[in-house]
């Protein structure tokens, strides 16, 4: 079992910033690859950007230049710095991990960009 608790959404001015976490119940430098989803309403769930357990990262095309994937073993996190926010990045944001080929998720976090 992993918990996974994502936080650091909230209501910002499009221009501006936001940094979300990911905070997992476990050790997280063994797992390959770690990855930011978002749901927008109305909307289907899709990849905003991952990371793998060398650092390779990868991006939604929308985000690309915005978004930066992180991640720090030592805490056990995984972080997406999110700049130059639009409203069309208004969504839920969850991360995700697959162990032993089951998939975790987080309970979301909500990011709100106004105009």
């Amino acid at each position: 079992q992993v918990q996974l608790v994502e936080s650091g959404g909230g209501l910002v001015q499009a221009g501006r910033s936001l940094r979300l976490s990911c905070a997992a119940s476990r050790s997280i430098s063994s797992i390959d690859v770690m990855v930011w989803y978002r749901q927008a309403p109305g909307k289907e769930r899709e990849l905003v950007a991952l990371i793998t357990s060398g650092g390779s990262t990868n991006y939604a095309d929308s985000v690309k230049g915005r978004f930066t994937i992180s991640r720090d073993n030592a805490e056990n996190t995984v972080y997406l710095q999110m700049n130059s926010l639009k409203p069309e990045d208004t969504a839920v944001y969850y991360c995700n991990i697959n162990v032993l080929s089951r998939d975790y998720w987080g309970q979301g976090t909500l990011v709100t960009v106004s105009k």
